[in-house]
């Protein structure tokens, strides 16, 4: 139903190509790449997302990433078996997309849809004619029209232009109405996948039942006709329910020489469903082999398979929406006025910009906003991790997803539905799926491994049983090769190298949606990997260790001059976002302090800031770079263990400011904890000596372990020392500019909430919310991920050793019958699956 609108949305990786925006390096949004000049010698690069539906397991994965790698226009692929998703930069210039696309479903036989993420997008139901609708001249600020199936069109638009409403009730001369909402790409394939997979293992068991009755069941003898009905049926189950089988398996062998789970399925079923048809030849000969009928083992074998493939993606599926940051985007918004009059209730796609929104007691914020009206308390927890009510009040910002507590807020949206916290820590922790950690290439060597040797073990099962029946056993040559074709079907269906293959991806996955919930988001898998063997934590100080809200204390004009001066120094700071120069401005204007016309002003990373005034050059930083670090004035200062801020006019000391900051309330905990577990701590910073040993003393870290007065090189070499040349993992925190290449330097480099966005992209880890306890959650989190991966792996060899063992007959009084094989999967996969689930109810802080 629709309402009509109108009428009449580990090693990090560097940038090697120069084309490449900042969104290479982990920013939070993904856009395509820029457009360049041919021409000019540039190459034409487009980033794309591509969502896949057929895969099922490793081999599957394995064999699309072979399809895509072989093209040449395709650069920094990556693909996930979770998300069932490919992502790689394509070079235009040698063909389009729409190119690549038909290559790929040709070759793998999957099917691919480009995942779309420039600006908002809606999808309507067009009630009149649709190609008219698709013919007439978009409004100002569509980007796109696609037509998504008879009578449903995906509009892309750019918010900033035009608003939802405002394009569907003015823009069309045909008649609209909003289509029901659809999940995230990636979860709805693998929604579709499982309702496919369902209604084929339906069908398969309906065809199946009957021929298990006309075997098993005691009705009067009726061979030939039972037979026939049951040949009929099992055709019916071979062609048109393990049919798809054989032409992935053929294309997986003839494009991309990958021999994969679906070869193991056409040759088990297979040859039970051609025996099938000679014992009946046989029986209608008068002469039934020992085994008797065996139709129902083919179709048994096949539907059996289908409930395995159903149950596992069913379990991968529930595991991934259960850890979904998306899940808390709102779907319904209270449109209300600032004046707090007419409400009205829409839904969230169709908010925009300018508008206000009523969050209700008990229900959740829609998207990002300030607070224009309305005291509350807001539960931040399930995106922060912060488990406390936030007190609210106009002015305050609110964040997509929290909960409100007791009373009304009204909310003047910031941020759109789509393009908000949420979608940001999504975009992050898709992010991180799409990457593998070390230990995924062992897994990955071993599956590309496994069906070949699980063949070669099929047919030695088959020799062997040939030669029991007949040296041994003395049986005849029909008996014997009736029994060893038994048991190599149950070596080829029991086998499963699917549990191989998502030992790993699952655990991360779930880890990454664990650890978003957590407030900690990591941008690749290799740091769940590696966080776990952490010998050493470096701490930046200002904004990291403490709470980056300084306060001048105690301000000297050696000079006098104090007002010029002033006005001088605040001209030269009131631009500057670093906490120091924050607190300076807001301390100068509070004096009534008016700002001076400095020029030429630029900040020194890590140093402090400088420019000209009234011809004279004026800096302003620590004691160490002015160089005045041996004045009075300054070492009165340092000696409170107070941040001295110098200014000099032409290397003359003119003013001097003492600035004090405090402890982030969770600072010593979390040291106490790390030093307890065995960890070193460090701290770097670009402040004084008489601070930064303060802050040190308070935290119990001893004098060896901190520098002062360290410059973004100098914070670089101590990290770099550190690391050494037996690659120690060294975990770094910071959070300003100054600290980009120290993040990009450290082992794993973490970022505090409230940095800059050059931080951020330098980073491997940021922590949503500002507490330090985030650090000891990533390294609980890795350890944990560490034993469910090793246990997955256990797991998986286990089963797979003693059941080909089983189903090879390797044991006297037990085996696995060739009809009961196809449960392998459920009894391999959805154990890993299980075990990576388990990490949602781990405690971490």
């Amino acid at each position: 139903m629709c309402d009509a609108i109108g009428g009449g949305s580990s090693n990090k990786a560097r940038c090697s190509d120069p084309l490449q925006n900042d969104d290479c390096c982990g920013n939070l949004t993904i856009s395509p790449r820029p457009v360049k000049d041919v021409e000019k010698g540039y190459t034409l690069f487009e980033h794309v997302k591509l969502s896949v539906s057929g895969l099922t397991c490793v081999g599957c994965e394995n064999k699309l990433f072979r399809s895509l790698d072989v093209i040449p226009s395709v650069r920094n692929l990556k693909t996930s078996l979770v998300l069932a998703q490919a992502e790689f930069d394509l070079d235009l210039t040698a063909g389009p997309v729409s190119d690549v696309v038909r290559s790929i479903e040709r070759t793998t036989g999957f099917s691919c849809e480009i995942v779309k993420s420039r600006g908002q997008e809606l999808e309507v139901i067009v009630t009149g004619d649709v190609l008219d609708f698709l013919k007439q001249t978009p409004p100002e600020g569509v980007q796109d029209m696609t037509l998504v199936n008879k009578q449903t069109v995906r509009i892309a638009y750019d918010a900033k232009k035009i608003g939802a409403r405002d394009l569907l009730e003015n823009c069309f001369n045909i008649a609209v109405c909003l289509a029901a909402p659809q999940p995230h790409p990636a979860l709805a394939v693998g929604s579709r996948h499982v309702r496919s997979s369902g209604y084929v293992t339906l069908v398969s068991a309906a065809l199946t039942i009957p021929v298990l009755v006309l075997a098993w069941a005691p009705l009067p003898s009726h061979p030939i006709v039972y037979g026939s009905t049951s040949l009929a049926l099992a055709t019916a189950v071979q062609f048109g329910v393990a049919g798809p089988f054989y032409p992935s398996a053929i294309k997986s062998l003839l494009f991309t020489r990958v021999i994969e789970m679906d070869l193991l399925i056409v040759l088990s079923t297979t040859a039970a469903y051609v025996f099938s048809i000679i014992s009946f030849a046989y029986q209608v000969r008068g002469q039934p082999l020992s085994t008797e009928g065996f139709f129902q083992t083919s179709t048994l074998l096949v539907t059996l398979i289908m409930v395995g493939r159903f149950v596992s993606a069913l379990a991968r599926q529930k595991a991934v929406e259960s850890i979904s940051i998306r899940s808390l985007q709102g779907t319904k918004a209270i449109l209300t006025g600032l004046d707090c009059g007419s409400q009205k209730e829409i839904d969230a796609r169709l908010l925009q910009y300018g508008d206000a929104f009523l969050v209700a007691p008990e229900s959740r914020v829609v998207t990002d906003g300030i607070v224009v009206s309305g005291t509350s308390e807001v539960d931040e927890s399930m995106v922060t991790g912060e488990f406390q009510l936030l007190k609210k009040v106009p002015g305050s910002s609110v964040i997509a997803g929290s909960l409100n507590s007791s009373g009304p807020l009204t909310v003047q949206l910031t941020r759109l539905p789509g393009n908000n916290t949420i979608s940001d820590i999504a975009v992050m922790v898709d992010e991180a799926k799409f990457s593998k950690p070390k230990v995924q290439d062992l897994a990955d060597r071993v599956a590309g491994y496994f069906v070949p040797v699980v063949i070669v073990f099929a047919i030695v099962t088959f020799a062997a049983w040939i030669a029991v029946g007949k040296a041994v056993r003395h049986q005849t040559t029909t008996t014997s090769v009736v029994q060893a074709i038994t048991y190599s079907i149950s070596v080829l269906i029991v086998s499963c190298p699917c549990a191989i293959g998502l030992a790993v991806p699952m655990v991360i996955v779930i880890a990454g949606g664990v650890a978003a919930k957590h407030g900690v988001i990591f941008k690749s898998a290799g740091t769940i990997e590696t966080a776990r063997n952490a010998v050493h934590v470096v701490f930046d100080k200002t904004g990291t260790l403490t709470q980056g809200r300084l306060k001048v204390l105690t301000a000297e004009y050696p000079l006098g001059s104090q007002d010029s001066i002033s006005s001088a120094v605040l001209g030269l700071t009131s631009n500057i976002k670093h906490p120091v120069s924050i607190a300076i401005s807001k301390y100068l204007k509070s004096c009534g302090t008016s700002p001076a016309d400095v020029s030429g002003v630029k900040t020194v990373s890590g140093k402090g800031v400088e420019g000209t005034w009234h011809g004279a050059s004026i800096r302003a930083g620590n004691s160490g770079w002015v160089h005045v670090e041996h004045s009075p004035h300054v070492e009165s200062i340092l000696s409170q263990a107070l941040t001295a801020f110098c200014v000099t006019k032409d290397d003359e000391l003119v003013a001097v400011f003492g600035l004090e900051d405090s402890l982030r309330p969770d600072a010593s905990v979390v040291v106490s904890e790390l030093i307890r577990r065995g960890i070193e701590v460090s701290i770097v910073s670009g402040d004084d000596h008489g601070p930064v040993r303060s802050f040190a003393a308070k935290l119990g870290i001893p004098s060896s372990h901190f520098k002062s007065r360290c410059s973004p090189e100098d914070k670089q070499h101590y990290i770099k020392d550190l690391v050494g040349s037996g690659g120690k993992t060294i975990l770094f925190c910071g959070d300003g500019t100054n600290d980009a290449v120290a993040l990009a330097e450290a082992s794993i480099g973490v970022h505090m909430n409230g940095g800059t966005d050059v931080a951020q992209s330098a980073a491997d880890v940021v922590l949503v919310r500002p507490s330090l306890t985030g650090i000891l959650t990533l390294m609980d989190l890795s350890r944990a991920s560490y034993r469910r991966i090793v246990f997955n792996f256990i797991w998986a060899f286990a089963y797979n050793i003693v059941a080909i063992l089983l189903a090879a007959g390797a044991f006297v009084h037990a085996r696995i019958p060739p009809q009961y094989a196809g449960l392998g999967e459920i009894v391999s996969v959805v154990p890993v699956i299980l075990i990576a689930l388990q990490l949602k109810w781990a405690k971490f802080d």
